[in-house]
């Protein structure tokens, strides 16, 4: 079992080399970006204009030292005029990739499962061992990428359901061991969602529901109830991401899960275009957050700081009309991001303080103030690949549009910032 020791983040880390992939017995989707390019006798300039994409960045789409988003296939494919040729030799090898990778996950698994066997006498952890275990992955969570959170959190999970299958505990811990369970399930939704796949956090939210109702704990009911309505949200489905949140409100738990799922009404209000409501919640989930007279049983991610109320503050208004909304959005991000700054590792969540920076950008661009929009998303583009969870680029994604709208449709400046978010990765 790993021993998480959390340290001091900072908002960029270095990347790891990535996965080289084996070669292909058709021609790779590069090769025939290149052809066609050839074919026609265009410059990679000549392309690059007519897809808006970095001339250099398609030159190592070409040599197959990118592999592109699915977006740059279908405006290749239409420039060429293709007729869904290379969207087809994209989706092609995006699925052998995703093989290559799936597969590659599985040798490993099954490696570390012979080794598990050999030294299984050695591996039977108490059950003090694998809480600490898990409430450290709670917290590396905040600061780690979250793949190996995920291969992490499976490694953990296994221990427990051994044991409950072996039924190799005493009576009075299997309470405690559906609560580690749900709490590992838990850090599964999570890493789930940040890769951008709802369906399979959902899947995880539900079974560490089943936990928490195994266990009657109300207070990992509280928390996956608000993890149920944040992936509700990210699907944009408002009205089931209420539900949730209001089923929470039921259950009297310790520390800050009332608070958290007020945010997450908060959010649901201003997504829904309803001001009033989602000012009202927030304030209200101020004043909760004065009376607060129990702490949390985990920190991390099971955790609700004051950072990450203002934080949800900002995420909330900016999705509202503009003027008092936005300006409220932007103090309450520059809020969260100044408290980040000076907070332990168990309460700073390097994906989220990237992501108030976008909040707060996005929130400057609604009043108009595009240089302290451009200064407020500088941090975000120097980020690592492997930092640009699905949150950030879905963030990203309509900060760019609104370069691109009015007032700033035309603008220079605003054209650059556009061109330097869309080429980020190169």
């Amino acid at each position: 079992m790993r021993l998480y020791v959390a340290a001091s983040p900072s908002i960029t880390q270095p990347v790891p080399a990535g996965r080289q992939m084996p070669s292909r017995a058709l021609p790779s989707f590069g090769a025939q970006l290149r052809r066609m390019r050839a074919e026609r006798a265009w410059s990679l300039r000549d392309l690059a204009e007519r897809i808006t994409y970095n001339r250099g960045y398609i030159g190592k789409v070409e040599q197959s030292e990118k592999f592109p988003d699915r977006q740059f296939a279908e405006r290749a494919d239409q420039a060429f005029g293709a007729r869904g040729n290379l969207i087809e030799a994209w989706q092609d090898e995006a699925d052998e990739r995703h093989k290559t990778e799936r597969m590659g996950r599985l040798l490993t698994a099954s490696v570390k499962d012979s080794l598990r066997l050999l030294t299984a006498a050695e591996e039977r952890h108490d059950l003090a061992q694998i809480s600490d275990g898990v409430d450290g992955l709670a917290v590396a969570y905040l600061g780690a990428s979250p793949s190996p959170m995920l291969q992490d959190a499976v490694e953990l999970r296994g221990e427990i359901l051994q044991r409950l299958r072996d039924r190799h505990y005493a009576p009075h811990e299997l309470k405690d061991l559906y609560v580690l369970l749900g709490r590992l399930q838990g850090v599964l939704a999570y890493a789930a969602l940040d890769l951008g796949s709802a369906d399979a956090a959902m899947t995880h939210a539900e079974a560490a529901w089943t936990c928490a109702e195994h266990a009657g704990d109300n207070e990992l009911r509280s928390w996956t109830r608000g993890t149920q309505s944040l992936i509700a949200r990210f699907r944009g489905d408002y009205a089931h991401a209420l539900d949730y949140v209001h089923d929470g409100l039921r259950y009297k738990a310790r520390g800050t899960g009332r608070i958290r799922l007020l945010c997450g009404v908060a959010q649901c209000h201003a997504n829904l275009g309803d001001s009033t409501g989602a000012n009202h919640t927030l304030d209200l989930a101020l004043a909760e957050r004065e009376e607060l007279a129990s702490t949390d049983s985990v920190e991390g991610l099971f955790g609700f700081s004051v950072a990450k109320q203002h934080y949800y503050a900002g995420s909330s208004l900016i999705w509202l009309a503009g003027g008092a909304d936005a300006e409220r959005a932007a103090r309450e991000a520059g809020r969260a991001i100044a408290l980040w700054a000076e907070e332990p590792p168990e309460s700073r969540s390097l994906d989220d303080e990237a992501l108030a920076h976008i909040y707060q950008g996005t929130a400057f661009l609604q009043v108009g103030d595009l240089d302290s929009a451009n200064a407020a998303i500088r941090p975000i583009l120097d980020l690592p690949a492997d930092r640009h969870i699905s949150w950030i680029n879905k963030r990203l994604d309509r900060f760019a549009a609104m370069l691109r709208a009015e007032p700033y449709r035309g603008s220079s400046a605003a054209d650059d910032l556009y061109e330097e978010i869309r080429n980020l990765g190169e």
